[in-house]
């Protein structure tokens, strides 16, 4: 049943525009007129394209020549509303109007992209530097550091205050991260001194954390690092 609706409409549309052109000829050669589609006619001769509602029509109250504004068409004169004889559905839509609305929207759209980006760069904070490392800061913290050391040969001796270079080892922590997990033990060493260097990685690691520049979790006996996305 839609298909026959469907084929009957058509059926008719083509009639409507024969009977609509009947008696009117193309104005450059003289040749008989085609609808191509609503509101745009085509010459069977020359193939010249245009608007048969403009080009043969004019306004009733003035005999003014009618122009389209967006979906309507109005004398061009005194602004009368037009109703053209060459429409089937009535309907007709000015595709340079809706051409012109689209490349406007998309320009703000892309300005709007270009200010949300800026907005973005300028709500950056600045590079974090984190202080020195201090372990007479947090009592305690030798003591469990020596405690994570358990099973080597030696207890940690309580290193130099000066003695830690934490930028050399956030440096070489960076270096190696991963954006998967790793176990601290993966990092290489820096210094011979087994037990020195696996606390200093432990401190790097701990502060570089505090700076939101690498994850840090403990799986079991195994403390786990993986670089934050944002950093």
């Amino acid at each position: 049943m839609a298909e026959a609706v469907a084929a009957l409409v058509a059926r008719a549309r083509r009639f409507f525009y024969a009977v609509s052109l009947c008696g009117y000829c193309c104005p450059r050669c003289g040749a008989p007129l085609q609808m191509e589609q609503d509101g745009r006619c085509e010459c069977r001769g020359c193939g010249l394209r245009f608007d048969p509602t403009v080009a043969f029509q004019c306004c009733s109250s003035c005999g003014g020549k009618p122009c389209l504004q967006v979906r309507r068409y109005v004398c061009g004169v005194c602004g009368t509303e037009v109703v053209s004889r060459f429409l089937f559905t009535g309907l007709v839509f000015d595709a340079d109007y809706f051409q012109q609305k689209m490349a406007e929207h998309r320009e703000r759209k892309r300005k709007q992209r270009e200010r949300v980006c800026q907005m973005l760069a300028e709500s950056r904070s600045e590079n974090l530097s984190p202080p020195a490392a201090d372990l007479d800061m947090v009592p305690g913290l030798a003591d469990a550091l020596n405690e994570l050391t358990t099973g080597l040969e030696l207890p940690l001796p309580r290193p130099r205050r000066n003695g830690f270079d934490l930028k050399r080892y956030q440096a070489h922590i960076q270096a190696h991260i991963q954006p998967f997990a790793i176990s601290l033990d993966e990092i290489p060493p820096l210094s011979e001194n087994t037990r020195i260097d696996r606390i200093g990685r432990f401190i790097a690691i701990i502060f570089l954390a505090h700076a939101s520049r690498i994850r840090v979790w403990q799986e079991g006996l195994t403390i786990m690092v993986i670089q934050r996305e944002t950093d």
